[in-house]
Formats: structure tokens, C-alpha cells, sequence
């Protein structure tokens, strides 16, 4: 397993001298929430980059059409409510009265066709949609309508959805730039502004509570659902990706939420001098689902054969040691799983079939790869050292490819390269890539709707960008089913091509701990972190 050193003594003592200081004895600190993300978001554009982190600043900034609950029910968000005509195929949807964006203009629907057209051009739910949309026009500020040429039972699902790319709405400029350029200002109409002027790309970046927000007048906040109430006046989020350097941050009062402490540090949080003042917590439910993507575009992966072997050697759960540790928290005996396919275990979608192809065996699959004429290729592996899980399953996934007969070539850096880097198609030689590992939130792998890296599109596929017909062909099954029985015969079918095909390679699942101050309450559950509601006490 891997692990850093305990801080303790005079070595805990140096790490806080050395902190940048905050001034927290000042009145106005009272007033502001310090926050330690799990990594730098570098692009801060929610639709190009799938990225966690990017999501989770959008849901700050911007707003939805429609919240969803920890029940996973869409509630209405933005809009007053909504009118399905013509057999499905008409759909009018109301905003409700009142909503600015930070610049100080109005939301109208206009600005909302373009977020839905931008937005649908590069997440898998909105691309399914808008293969099925006639048009869509404005008919004034506040309402607007959708015709589809066929019915789409999912809309309010997918406009609900906290998944990554999540629909948030965006000012009619912002709206129509290229969906495969990056915007570099974030203007929303969400419950805080971001401070354009003191992000510190890698450092720091700044919201302050927006001032003409008005949260839907009833209902009970729960995850994005709900009334959105800003008890801070500032969020800062502080990027600090030394664990040990956060962790006497978090103990000494400087900051007051680090979302992903690692595992080592557990221990000194649930047991250390500091304990009583720190409270450590699971809010994700749905847990954190472990990936390794290939590149079907490039040798030697572009072999299903190749990418079955890796399936052979899999051990789910020596990825999820390194990642977690054996250190159970929150009436949890053990944070990892094992036996994970290709849907989140607890989904309606999960499935057993397939499983039996994770052999955990190194030497069965040297024999395959030989057989596959892969012995000794060479392996171009991203990984993100900033983000302690990845750079712990790439570690582990580093040494297991050796031993299967890869040619390793690890390359190091910090996420917001890697995301940049595996966005090349370019051959290996030319700045490309072979593989990375990451992680998805359970509720990304729910089912086929919201499950980007399971897709089988081609060109238009999450990085990697396999081509598989029939996984395609089943998801279309899914989305037009008839009942639950279909549905589900769908994704098993789904589950059974994965296996076989493999677009990815699942290495387990874990659930990932987050650590903040015990005088902050509210903290909603669910996924992603959220920023309203939360106060201090």
C-alpha cells in the first residue's frame, strides 16, 4: 500500500509554520469557508471539461433547469414548471420570475436554447436528446419550447443530471461559443459569483455571495434540489496538493473543508489531539468507481485481445488498497469493493455477467498477450500526481503491466495535463497516449444514460474514443424500452459486450471519506460537494 508519513511532533509543527497564513482571527473570516479540492480545475468551462473539479466549481456559479434530490428525483431548479403537449413531442417550459445572471442581466430563454444546444453537442445525455430535437425557439423571456421529432420520456432527467457534463445555464454569449473551445470566464446565476480577478490558475480561486439570487420559494434543500442558501459571504478554494501541508491546514483552522484527505491520514483525524475539532464523513453514497482507460485509436490497445488480458490480470482489490487503505470510517468496516462491471453495484443496471473474466491472474494474461502478439509493446501511461487516488492505482497499474510484458513508459504530471494530453489522437510518437486511470462518481455508471465511458461512438466518445456498434445498440434499447424487464435486459446485454470488448477496465470501487471543521453543519449528501446550506456554528 501506498502511504505518506503521519504528521506528528516537530515534523507537524514545521508543515503549519510553513502554510500561507489566512488571517483567521479576522471578523470577516467568520464569513468566509476555505476549501481544499481534490485538484486544480484548470479549465474552468463545465461543458468541455468532464473533470469533477470543473463541475463542482459550475455548481457554485451557475444553476439548472432542475435539481435532484438524494432520491435521485428531478425538481424544478430554474424553471417555474413545465406542459408536455402533442403525445410527448411538445415540450413549453416557464423560468421563474427574477432570475439574473452576474453580469446583471436577465435569464431568458434564449439564453437557456443555447446552454441545452451547447451542452448537447458533448455529454452523452444531451447528445441523445438532440438527436431527437426538431427545434427549439423562444416564445418570450420566459418561456421556451422544445419539439422533438420523436419522444424523449428522459428530458427533465437528463436537465436534472449531476453527473459530468451537467446542463447548467449560461448567458446566450458564453452559450454559443464553439462547444469544443473552452470559455475562460464563468458568468452564471447560481448562488455565488466567481472573482474572475483573483483566480490564480493552480493557487486559488474566489466566489463571493451573489446578491440578487432568489432560491425556489419552498422545498427542502437536498443535494442540488431545493432551496439554495448562501450563509457565506466568500468560498475560497485553495489548491494544495501536498497532503500533509492540507492536513495541518485543516487541523490547525486555517482551512475548513479538504474534500479528500488520504487514507493514511484517517488515524490522526478520527484519533489525533485535533480529533474533537474535525469531523470526518462520507457524503458520497454512491462511492467512487476506479477506470483504466485504453486508447483503441493507438497499438497496442487498439486489440481487443490486448485490452482483454489486462481484464485476466485485474485485481480490483489491490487498486483499491493503494487508493483507500483497510481503514474503515462512519460505520463503514471497509471503504473498497470488489466485483464491479460496468454499473455502479447498487443500480438498478448492475449485473453479474462478465464478472468471471476478472481471473486476477498475471500469468494467464502474459499467455494472452503473447497470444495477441502485444509481448514487450510499449505503453505511453498518463498519470496525475497531484490526485493521490489516480497516482495511486497509475503506481499499481504501472507495475502490473510490467509484469504482464508492457513496455511501461510512465509519464508524470498534474491532472489538467493529463486532461489536456489525452484529448490527442496523435500516435504515440507524436505527443500521443496509451492509457490513464481515473475514477467516476457511482452515479455516473447508474446507467446508460449518463455512463460517458461505456459508449461505443467513435470520434465522438469520451477520450479513448472506442467503436462499438452493438453497446451502442443496446443503449438506444435502453433509452426506448417499454419497462423495467427491457431495461434491464439492455444493460446486461451491455455489461456482456463490455466484457468482451472491454472500452474500459473497471479496478474496483471505494468510498471516499471528506474531513471539514466540526463547526460547519448543513453539509448536504450526495454528489457533488455543494456550497449552500453549509454554515458555521
Amino acid at each position: 500500500m501506498l502511504r505518506r508519513d503521519l504528521l506528528a511532533g516537530a515534523a507537524g509543527a514545521a508543515a503549519a509554520a510553513a502554510l500561507p497564513r489566512f488571517a483567521i482571527a479576522q471578523p470577516a473570516a467568520a464569513r468566509t469557508l476555505k476549501y481544499v479540492p481534490h485538484a486544480n480545475p484548470g479549465n474552468i468551462d463545465p461543458f468541455t471539461n468532464t473533470a469533477f473539479v470543473a463541475r463542482d466549481h459550475a455548481f457554485l456559479v451557475f444553476d439548472q433547469l432542475y435539481g435532484m434530490n438524494e432520491r435521485f428525483e428531478p425538481v424544478p431548479q430554474m424553471v417555474q414548471g413545465h406542459v408536455v403537449e402533442n403525445g410527448g413531442l411538445l415540450w413549453r417550459f416557464t423560468l421563474r420570475e427574477g432570475l439574473k445572471f452576474h453580469d446583471g442581466s436577465p435569464v431568458r430563454g434564449r439564453d437557456c436554447i443555447a446552454s441545452i444546444r451547447r451542452w448537447g453537442r458533448r455529454d452523452a445525455f444531451g447528445q441523445e436528446l438532440m438527436a431527437r430535437v426538431a427545434d427549439m425557439t423562444e416564445e418570450s423571456d420566459r418561456v421556451f419550447v422544445i419539439r422533438l421529432n420523436r419522444p424523449f420520456p428522459k428530458m427533465i432527467e437528463a436537465f436534472s443530471k449531476v453527473t459530468t457534463s451537467c446542463l447548467f445555464v449560461m448567458p446566450e454569449r458564453l452559450a454559443t461559443v464553439d462547444p469544443f473551445q473552452n470559455i475562460t470566464e464563468a458568468v452564471g446565476s447560481g448562488p455565488y459569483r466567481f472573482v474572475q480577478n483573483e483566480w490564480v490558475p493552480g493557487s486559488r480561486l474566489a466566489y463571493v455571495k451573489n446578491p440578487d439570487y432568489v432560491p425556489v420559494p419552498s422545498g427542502t434543500p437536498s443535494m442540488t434540489a431545493g432551496p439554495k442558501v448562501a450563509h457565506f459571504d466568500r468560498v475560497e478554494w485553495h489548491i494544495i496538493p501536498d497532503a500533509s501541508t492540507a492536513s495541518a491546514a485543516l487541523q490547525s483552522g486555517e482551512i475548513d473543508w479538504w474534500e479528500q484527505p488520504t487514507a493514511d491520514l484517517f488515524p490522526l483525524f478520527l484519533r489525533g489531539a485535533n480529533a474533537r475539532n474535525i469531523t470526518v464523513d462520507i457524503i458520497n453514497n454512491s462511492g467512487l468507481i476506479g477506470i483504466f482507460r485504453p486508447n483503441h485509436l493507438t497499438a497496442p490497445f487498439n486489440n481487443p485481445a490486448v485490452r482483454r488480458a489486462v481484464l485476466t490480470a485485474i485485481n480490483q482489490i489491490d487498486f483499491m488498497t493503494a487508493v483507500i487503505g483497510e481503514t474503515g470510517v462512519q460505520g463503514r468496516a471497509d471503504l473498497r469493493r470488489e466485483g464491479i462491471g460496468y454499473f455502479a453495484p447498487e443500480s438498478p443496471s448492475a449485473s453479474t455477467v462478465g464478472l468471471d473474466r476478472l481471473k486476477k491472474s498475471v500469468d494467464a494474461a502474459r499467455s494472452e498477450l503473447q497470444a495477441a502478439g502485444a509481448m514487450g509493446a510499449r505503453l505511453v501511461l498518463l498519470n496525475a500526481t497531484d490526485l493521490a487516488s489516480i497516482n495511486a492505482a497509475t503506481l499499481v497499474g504501472a507495475d502490473l503491466f510490467r509484469r504482464m510484458g508492457f513496455n511501461v513508459d510512465l509519464v508524470s504530471t498534474d491532472w489538467g495535463s493529463v486532461v489536456a494530453r489525452r484529448a490527442s489522437r496523435n500516435p504515440l510518437d507524436q505527443g500521443g497516449w496509451s492509457g490513464f486511470f481515473t475514477f467516476w462518481s457511482g452515479v455516473d455508471h447508474w446507467n446508460p444514460a449518463s455512463h460517458a465511458s461505456i459508449r461505443g461512438h467513435g470520434e465522438n466518445a469520451w477520450p479513448g474514443w472506442p467503436t462499438i456498434p452493438a453497446i451502442e445498440q443496446q443503449r438506444n434499447a435502453w433509452f426506448d424500452a417499454p419497462d423495467e424487464a427491457a431495461a434491464k435486459a439492455a444493460t446486461t446485454e451491455m455489461q456482456r459486450i463490455a466484457f468482451e470488448e472491454v472500452p474500459y477496465v473497471p479496478t474496483g470501487m471505494y468510498y471516499q471519506p471528506t474531513a471539514y471543521r466540526r463547526n460547519l453543519t448543513g453539509m448536504l449528501k450526495g454528489q457533488p460537494p455543494l456550497f449552500w446550506n453549509v454554515r458555521r456554528t
